[in-house]
């Protein structure tokens, strides 16, 4: 991965940047990113951006795996980024909408519904390596700051799993507490207090 960043950096400097010569550079280095799982906004963005000024050269199952990929960088805004460089005609095709469906329930921490709606492009996702964990891990980031305590099997679904042993290992990941209860202890009351104070100081 890290031999491919390298090269892909030099190839985008200067005037030499937006060259079409590079979609097949760039779409070789998408596909190296799905299968190690690295990512590269900067070099994704400059494929699309090609995509957009050659569009007979577009490849409509690149694009599906720069905007998966986007995905598993949430919360930050590459998907829209992204989204922004795709013509209405690429928006309006069939797999670009249900990505952009995915993408909604994501933002609108709608995690159940997504987990059962993923399932429809499961082709593009099983080429994007890791890409279950990362949304995972942001489903995690949002239960972080939304609850002190939650439900256990709550936290199964919106993780999407249904396993116990694999449950416990994000409870254990995140540094959660298992009560008797039934419930995760998400934060306790002190380190709370602890955030709030230090928060700005940085």
């Amino acid at each position: 991965m890290e031999a491919n960043r390298a090269k892909v950096r030099q190839m985008l400097q200067g005037i030499h940047r937006y060259n079409p010569e590079n979609i097949p550079s760039l779409e070789f280095y998408v596909d190296v990113q799905s299968k190690e799982n690295g990512y590269d906004l900067e070099a994704n963005l400059t494929l699309l951006k090609l995509y957009q000024s050659n569009p007979k050269n577009l490849q409509l199952t690149f694009v599906c795996q720069v905007l998966v990929k986007a995905l598993t960088n949430l919360p930050h805004s590459d998907f829209i980024l992204c989204k922004c460089l795709l013509s209405q005609e690429t928006l309006m095709k069939p797999e670009i909408i249900t990505i952009q469906k995915l993408a909604s329930l994501l933002e609108t921490c709608r995690f159940k519904e997504f987990w059962n709606q993923v399932q429809v492009i499961q082709d593009i996702v099983r080429l994007v390596t890791g890409f279950e964990d990362s949304i995972r891990r942001f489903v995690c980031h949002v239960i972080s700051i939304t609850y002190q305590r939650i439900r256990d099997e709550t936290i199964g679904e919106l993780l999407g799993l249904v396993d116990e042993s694999s449950i416990n290992k994000w409870i254990e990941r995140n540094g959660w507490t298992q009560s008797d209860s039934g419930y995760v202890i998400v934060s306790n009351q002190e380190e709370m207090i602890k955030n709030q104070t230090n928060y700005g100081k940085d």
